[in-house]
Formats: C-alpha cells, sequence, structure tokens
C-alpha cells in the first residue's frame, strides 16, 4: 500500500502482434503467464512489507484482546488496496515506464496487458477491498485505507514529474499501513500510538527511497522524473537529507516509549538499528556512490522490520 513508493508522459511501447490460433499444447502456458502479467501489477514485494506494517498496527493496539479473524479480514481487505493501487500506479505510470530500462518489461509498457485491463483490474481490486473492510472491521480501518490510496495514486503519483520533494508527500500513504491495523483494533481511539508508528514509517522512508533513486538516477532521468538526486548531481543534499532524517529517527523511534506502550528493552534496540542506519546514511555522505546507496538501502531493510519486529516482542514481554 505503501510503500512505497516515476510518470512522465512518452510514447507507449508498442503492442505484441495479434496472437495466431494456438494448439491445445500451447494454450495452457498462456493461462499461468497471463496470471503472471496480473500478478506483477499488483507489485507482491511491496505489498508484503505494506501487509508487515499492518499487522504490527493491529497487533500492538490489540495487545492482549487480538482476535485472529479480524487480523486477517484487516491483511486480505488492506492487501487487496495494495494491490489495486499498486495496479493504477503502473496504469498512469505505463508511458513513463516504457522508457526507463528497469520498468519497460512490465506488463503495460511490453504490450502483454492492455490498459484498459489494468484499469478495470485496479479499480476491481481497490473497491472490492475497501468494501471488504467497511464489511468486516471498524469504519475507521476502511477511512484510513481510502486516504491511503487515494493520497498514493492520485497525488503521489502525479507529483513525481512535477517536484523533486515528491518523496515527502508518497511517505503519507507509504506510512498509513500500520494505522489501517491500529484502527482495525481500537477505531479511532487513542490513535497517539498510530501516530508514532506513522511517523517511524514517515522517516524511514525518505532514505530509503532516496537510496532507490540515486542508483537509478539516470534511468529516472530518461523517465522524466523530479528526484532529489538528479537535480543534485554531487549528491550533497541527498546525503543531507538522508543524514537528517536518519537522525531524526532514533528519537522518533521512542515515541512509543514515552507513550509507555514499550520499555528498555526495544529503547536500547531501536537506538542500535538507528545508529547503526545512520552510520550507513553518513558514510554515503562521505563516499557517494551507487555502491555505497545500495549499503543504505540494505541498512534500510534491516532496520524496519528489526525495530518494528522488537517492539512488537518488548509489548508481548510486557503483557
Amino acid at each position: 500500500m505503501m510503500k512505497t513508493a516515476a510518470t512522465a508522459e512518452v510514447e507507449l511501447a508498442p503492442a505484441a502482434p495479434f496472437p495466431g490460433p494456438v494448439s491445445a499444447l500451447e494454450a495452457p502456458a498462456a493461462v499461468p503467464s497471463k496470471f503472471a502479467d496480473y500478478l506483477e501489477l499488483t507489485k507482491p514485494r511491496i505489498a508484503v512489507m505494506a501487509l508487515f506494517t499492518v499487522a504490527i498496527g493491529y497487533l500492538l493496539a490489540a495487545g492482549s484482546e487480538v482476535r485472529a479473524a479480524v487480523l486477517v479480514h484487516t491483511l486480505f481487505g488492506a492487501g487487496l488496496v495494495a494491490a489495486g493501487g499498486s495496479a493504477l500506479n503502473q496504469w498512469l505510470e505505463r508511458r513513463i515506464d516504457a522508457r526507463m530500462n528497469r520498468t519497460m518489461k512490465r506488463p503495460l509498457p511490453s504490450g502483454r496487458l492492455t490498459p484498459a485491463e489494468a484499469l478495470a483490474f485496479g479499480v476491481g481490486l481497490g473497491v472490492a477491498g475497501l468494501a471488504y473492510l467497511a464489511l468486516t472491521t471498524p469504519p475507521a480501518a476502511a477511512v484510513v485505507a481510502a486516504v491511503t490510496a487515494v493520497c498514493y495514486v492520485a497525488v503521489y503519483t502525479p507529483l513525481k514529474t512535477l517536484t523533486v520533494w515528491n518523496t515527502l508527500v508518497g511517505a503519507v500513504p507509504g506510512a498509513l499501513p500500520p494505522v489501517i491495523g491500529w484502527c482495525a483494533a481500537r477505531g479511532w481511539d487513542d490513535l497517539a500510538g498510530a501516530a508514532g508508528l506513522f511517523l517511524v514509517l514517515f522517516l524511514w522512508q525518505i532514505p530509503h527511497f532516496l537510496a532507490i533513486a540515486w542508483m537509478y538516477r539516470d534511468d529516472y532521468a530518461r523517465g522524466g522524473l523530479r528526484m532529489l538526486p538528479i537535480a543534485d548531481p554531487s549528491g550533497g543534499r541527498t546525503a543531507a537529507v538522508m543524514a537528517l532524517t536518519c537522525a531524526a529517527l532514533i528519537p522518533a523511534s521512542l515515541l512509543p516509549v514515552a507513550l509507555g506502550g514499550a520499555g528498555a528493552v526495544y529503547a536500547v534496540a531501536a537506538v542500535l538499528f538507528g545508529l547503526a542506519f545512520l552510520r550507513s546514511a553518513a558514510r554515503f555522505g562521505r563516499t557517494r556512490t551507487d555502491r555505497q546507496a545500495r549499503k543504505v538501502l540494505r541498512a534500510s531493510l534491516v532496520y524496519l522490520p528489526g525495530v518494528l519486529g522488537v517492539l512488537l516482542v518488548d509489548a508481548l514481554l510486557r503483557g
């Protein structure tokens, strides 16, 4: 849903020729291929990360009153919304994806799926997910999921070609999945804990996505994207933003402790994870290379599950 979080107007890649008749032996192969294309539209790896944070939000909010059925309903509905948002994102970005080496083989720019198919698929999944959440979880969860989808598809995606600070805007829907989980457990009650999770995810995304943007800056430039590393060839501003947000993560990650939702074990772990993440960003500031940017990316992928995992364990141990 997040996530996450590349659009500009370019000509579509030519569609594949209309297929002729196929033999009975060839026909079955088309089914899994089509399925794989639709699956690729959902960006499953991003969806898994988003659903991990949804689950963390629910489990922390529910405490000792976890209801497995509610958690499953929440994950299923949120998963549909995330998948629909990703499909619509690729529908909007199909022309720019045709320009970039890392995306030109996606189902839409390659012509394996038509824009109409992707649009119908994305809208269908999104509407189904929101309806499912509205019927099976507290209304607050469906509302936050709807806000997440709209911000991601209708606000963040178009901004990618308009401002280098689109990452800050995209970090908002990217930080809302744990709030969906929290609201599924408590509705609108006690949102301070949800705000703490939101803040951690919001700040975490900035160095995470700037590292990716640095590594793929040439490709993004070909697509017409407005990314900070493209406007900052020396990498000085990119490195500064990375370091500042990593540094801000350390006190932000201690908000659950201040609110009484975590203890000393979590506090120590959060600071250690934060210092390791900050160290990787500081090293990028000294050596602004693709290799060091990849190390920042890897550090980010250790940080988030590490901090959230320890937070959950700490909460369970504290009862």
